[in-house]
């Protein structure tokens, strides 16, 4: 495997491993992993496939072991170091089971980098199954070639957000009564100073099914990190809500780690 560029195609198979990644490693993968090079993708031993673990960037290597029920890899070579991690973050009135699976997944693909459950009067759940969300964004990571894992939160209150939320970061919350500016003015305002630098880093927060109540709503307009916007006229469900906003806000200011349009 001297040359990489030779072995590695859209086709190598990319995964995501709990493990340091260093050269001549051998690191184990689960028995998901290895029914899928084996029994779905159909390799063998000495296949090469690219790892990553959130931590050391992207790496080639090549499967080792002669169990068809259980392989490794052996690491060979970093091909991408480690990117920052300074996508937007995305806070949630916690919707039904379905909706919040689509909404992990869909906002991994969109670059969150961070998921904040919001527990409220009108949220479906309280408690969730974090290590079932992390695992689908995990996989999600690795269909979309990323090289990070969001952070999955645990549920908290909405007084809780806004007390954690760091003041540099702007927080757009989608009013779902259409109160605010349309969200592509807001966003494409991030770049009004300089549009050859990046963004602001940035953040959504969407309500749950029905909105928030009046009585958690109290005070917002006086969070300085805080702008109300709009999506359009119609009421969104939350999933969609979530992957509307984000493609607007990545379309116009970007993840905040490079610029997304040149100065005119």
């Amino acid at each position: 495997m001297n040359d990489h560029g030779d072995i590695v195609s859209a086709r190598t198979p990319r995964l995501f491993v709990d493990a340091a990644l260093t050269p001549e490693a051998i690191v184990s993968i689960g028995p998901e992993q290895t029914h899928y090079l084996l029994r779905v993708m159909r390799l063998s031993p000495a296949s090469a496939v690219t790892v990553f673990n959130g931590r050391d960037g992207l790496w080639l290597g090549q499967l080792v072991g002669n169990d068809r029920r259980r392989v490794g890899v052996r690491v060979d070579k970093q091909l991408k170091p480690q990117p920052k991690s300074i996508g937007p973050w995305l806070a949630f009135g916690v919707p039904k089971r379905h909706s919040l699976e689509t909404m992990i997944q869909k906002g991994t693909e969109l670059g969150v980098t961070k998921f904040l459950p919001i527990a409220s009067e009108r949220s479906m759940a309280e408690r969730l199954n974090v290590e079932r969300l992390v695992r689908i964004a995990m996989e999600a990571a690795e269909q979309c070639e990323r090289l990070d894992i969001p952070a999955v939160e645990p549920v908290m209150r909405i007084g809780d957000l806004f007390h954690g939320w760091p003041d540099d970061r702007v927080l757009f919350w989608c009013d779902e009564h259409g109160g605010g500016e349309p969200f592509a003015d807001a966003a494409d305002a991030l770049l009004d100073e300089d549009p050859n630098k990046p963004a602001p880093q940035w953040g959504l927060m969407i309500g749950p099914e029905g909105g928030f109540a009046p009585s958690e709503l109290d005070g917002l307009d006086e969070l300085s990190f805080l702008k109300r916007v709009t999506l359009g006229p119609r009421i969104l469900r939350a999933e969609t809500a979530a992957v509307v906003a984000l493609a607007i806000g990545q379309a116009l200011a970007g993840d905040g780690d490079n610029p997304v349009r040149s100065a005119a």
